[in-house]
């Protein structure tokens, strides 16, 4: 009892247009940090949250409590956890906050019980903390999160996570404007019934998308990066997207599209220089419009969820 753990894990960017809830990448920054200490109290203990003022410390209600409960009864141990919580990730930002904290959560946790899952059992465990925040136990941001990189969803039933190639000049800019979309209201704007005409289009992307990738097809990269399905039923719920968009393209973007459920945009670009030149641009159409926002620029991190 008494040994403690701190891992960091990383914002992710999900769906990335045309795979929604089966295609995710990890940044660079910003990230989470949860803190995590091995007791005897056979429960879960939130002691601290810092950076955000809005989560619950009832390990019932936040997403750390969650993932840690599950795993500790898979586990079919008696120990207990001492949990702080360090937020980088703004909640309802579209960046993986949720996914973030418990990834890390379910990281530490692992390590505090002598490592006795995989990453791959790992991903699971970090899903019911998915369920609590937006009611559905969905992969896309929890698995670049612990494995870094690229990830896709090849299956949920049974889970299979497969990791993809990650083209070396692949960045990705993210503006955030300060507002918050719940990943629950998000998904209920979706329509459960996709025509088929409409899939088979979805379809083609996400393969083109895979294959660029592999491929490191920066043409077909951005041919592929459309989304038919979700960001025509929620980009009105994010002021000034299309502009965003739009001069994210200009700019030079491979392509742009909603991070998650949003509100943040990501923009995905060919070299550091590309880059720069969109963030440019798109924090010029923020501050024209007079909208408070955060903005990154990254590189598509190799890093998942790790001690620090």
């Amino acid at each position: 009892m008494g040994r403690r753990v701190r891992v960091r894990a990383p914002a992710t960017v999900s769906n990335l247009n045309c795979g929604f809830d089966v295609l995710g990448f990890a940044l660079n920054e910003p990230y989470d940090i949860v803190e995590v200490e091995l007791t005897r109290s056979r429960s879960v203990e939130i002691e601290a949250i810092t950076g955000c003022e809005t989560l619950s410390t009832d390990p019932g209600k936040n997403v750390v409590g969650a993932v840690l409960t599950a795993l500790s009864s898979a586990a079919g141990r008696e120990s207990g956890f001492r949990v702080r919580i360090e937020k980088g990730i703004k909640p309802g930002s579209g960046i993986g906050s949720s996914a973030a904290s418990s990834a890390a959560a379910a990281l530490a946790g692992n390590l505090l019980l002598d490592n006795i899952f995989s990453v791959s059992e790992l991903v699971r465990f970090a899903m019911a903390g998915e369920r609590l925040a937006s009611g559905t136990a969905h992969a896309d941001n929890v698995a670049p999160a612990l494995y870094g990189g690229i990830t896709l969803v090849r299956s949920y039933e049974p889970l299979d996570i497969v990791q993809l190639h990650v083209p070396g000049a692949l960045f990705c800019v993210i503006i955030h404007p300060e507002m918050e979309i719940r990943t629950s209201v998000a998904r209920s704007l979706l329509d459960p019934h996709v025509p088929l005409a409409t899939a088979v289009r979805q379809w083609g992307n996400v393969g083109g998308l895979v294959a660029g990738f592999y491929r490191e097809d920066y043409n077909l990269i951005s041919r592929s990066l459309e989304d038919f399905v979700a960001e025509p039923k929620r980009a009105a719920l994010i002021p000034g997207f299309r502009e965003l968009k739009e001069s994210a393209i200009k700019s030079g973007a491979l392509g742009a599209g909603i991070s998650g459920s949003g509100p943040s945009v990501f923009a995905l670009c060919r070299g550091a220089a590309a880059a720069g030149a969109v963030l440019k641009s798109m924090q010029e159409v923020m501050m024209t419009a007079g909208l408070e926002f955060k903005a990154y620029l990254s590189p598509v991190s190799l890093r998942g969820a790790e001690t620090c």
